[in-house]
């Protein structure tokens, strides 16, 4: 698996946790890599390690850039998701688009390799019927972005 989609999945775990839990930011990250270093290093020696798991840089910048930048992403959201309030949206739609505008806006990611990367988190942890839901409100972002529209321009 490339490792910037495996970033990404763990981004994604990550901002559930911080969704749900209502965790400040920096503990989710750290109760993530507690929880992988667990599981990882128990499975292979069945005994817990001194040695902490390795930092993931990439998936560290989604989270902190997307929850940092969360009202401003919500606001692109909402402006293309028609009929849709955020707070209706499964968790790991809400944040699987946030995570995705966030990477478009501004890590310099290609658009249509964001968007296809975030379709393939949705057949991971969501339901199929959220796919053309998702890519339809992350084409309409992508648009928006594409031609300057701020997250305050009406839609």
């Amino acid at each position: 698996m490339p490792a910037r989609r495996k970033s990404r999945q763990r981004a994604i775990q990550i901002l559930f946790l911080w969704d749900v839990r209502k965790l400040p930011i920096d503990q989710a990250i750290e109760a993530f890599y507690e929880s992988l270093y667990s599981s990882e290093n128990e499975e292979e020696t069945g005994e817990e390690s001194d040695q902490p798991p390795a930092r993931d840089a990439f998936m560290e910048d989604l989270v902190r850039g997307t929850t940092a930048a969360v009202t401003e992403l919500d606001s692109y959201i909402t402006q293309r998701a028609e009929n849709w309030r955020l707070e209706r949206m499964p968790v790991v739609d809400r944040n699987i688009l946030r995570m995705a505008v966030f990477e478009m806006r501004s890590t310099g990611t290609p658009p249509a390799v964001v968007i296809d990367e975030a379709l393939e988190l949705a057949r991971r942890f969501t339901e199929v019927e959220a796919i053309p839901f998702l890519n339809g409100v992350l084409d309409a972002v992508r648009k928006l972005l594409l031609s300057g529209g701020a997250a305050g321009a009406a839609g």
